[in-house]
């Protein structure tokens, strides 16, 4: 079974002898990009780049505003600090996810709060969502609080795993009812939507990843989302350092953060946004063709949830169980393919072990059965 999978993958990456599991895709006009921004000398934070990468995020994603921010990890912590998190609350996440979102909690001195995830979208469950807050929390004054430790429950983060969209209206409609503020981490979704409208842009603020590895990238670079007119202009403020503007004196009114994008960086950025219709068509056919050959196979291909548009940026199997994960990753990686697992669940993590947590039974067997496969636009 397993050479009939090695063979299909590296048919579908001819000429390869080491077949990575997303590596980006570059031509001459990022190229060309970048080595203008060369020219101008802008190669930091200020530059034409950066303002046309934010009107271009904002333009795709349909939000009205768009900032530009150095990579997605920081685009999430300021998302939560300008949502209004503080230090002691906590926040509701899932522990199936990458560290970035539990990183971006702790910068604030806040606590993650894990609930499941659901099996169809691999992101966090309503159902389980919806049990946490009726049995664990209360309601004081429109606040929402955790009835053992007293604390407040200030946000509530999903995250649309491998691209895959959330149920993310069943979540906001819970956030609504207990006060909670709903920020998106959409670092793996740039270009997927949930019933025609784009990821991130459900809740108060959406972050997005242009990470190496991601559908598109610019090296780094993330950007933050919004419909909330203060929020935009808090969020840029604060991510150029709070400085007051000026022509020459140097004031600054917050403690800011040196999260601006470099337009460098965006150069590169606004390239990869310019094919990115063209990328997800390739990765989407791609999907389609895995999703043909796994039917057959005593291996279940994880497709698009109902309602949702995916960017399939990494493709994902379920196979049996943890031992016949570990022997689908030791065959492949062996033969020059490259597979990975998912992630080790957060409460698994020293600095986790300690956070409430609601049943992970799903997010285990995720954890146990899960296999990401080569998943890069492939060159025609």
């Amino acid at each position: 079974m397993y050479n009939d999978i090695i063979s299909k993958i590296k048919s579908l990456y001819p000429g390869q002898d080491f077949i990575p599991l997303h590596e980006p895709r570059f031509n001459e006009k990022d190229k060309a990009y970048v080595m203008d921004a060369i020219d101008s000398t802008f190669v930091s934070s200020v530059g034409k780049y950066v303002d046309k990468f934010e009107d271009m995020m904002r333009d795709y994603t349909g939000a009205s505003y768009a900032i530009a921010a150095v990579n997605g990890t920081a685009a999430l912590h300021m998302s939560l600090l300008i949502a209004g998190v503080e230090r002691n609350d906590m926040v509701i996440t899932q522990a199936l996810s990458f560290i970035a979102t539990c990183n971006a909690i702790s910068y604030i001195g806040a606590e993650p709060v894990f609930v499941d995830v659901a099996l169809n979208t691999l992101g966090m469950c309503p159902d389980k969502l919806k049990d946490f807050l009726k049995n664990e929390t209360e309601l004081k004054s429109g606040v929402c609080y955790h009835k053992k430790t007293g604390k407040r429950i200030s946000a509530c983060v999903p995250m649309h795993t491998f691209g895959h969209p959330v149920a993310i209206e069943a979540i906001m409609e819970l956030c609504a009812e207990y006060g909670i503020k709903l920020v998106e981490d959409a670092a793996e979704s740039i270009g997927s939507t949930y019933k025609g409208k784009h990821t991130g842009t459900f809740g108060l603020i959406g972050a997005f990843s242009f990470n190496g590895n991601k559908t598109i990238t610019c090296g780094g670079g993330g950007a933050i989302v919004t419909n909330d007119p203060v929020l935009a202009k808090h969020c840029k403020h604060l991510t150029t350092q709070a400085k007051i503007p000026h022509r020459w004196e140097f004031n600054h009114d917050h403690v800011g953060y040196n999260y601006r994008l470099p337009n460098l960086n965006a150069a590169m950025a606004c390239a990869q946004m310019e094919q990115l219709d063209g990328f997800i068509a390739n990765k989407r056919e791609l999907a389609a063709i895995y999703k043909e050959f796994f039917a057959p196979q005593p291996i279940e291909f994880i497709v698009e949830p109902a309602d949702a548009k995916s960017n399939y940026w990494l493709n994902a199997v379920l196979v049996k169980d943890r031992k016949k994960r570990d022997e689908f990753l030791t065959a492949t990686n062996e033969a020059g393919v490259m597979t990975r697992p998912v992630w080790t669940l957060m409460t698994k993590l020293t600095m986790f072990e300690k956070a409430v947590c609601g049943d992970l039974s799903v997010s285990q067997e995720i954890e146990d059965r899960l296999v990401n496969i080569p998943s890069s636009v492939r060159i025609n």
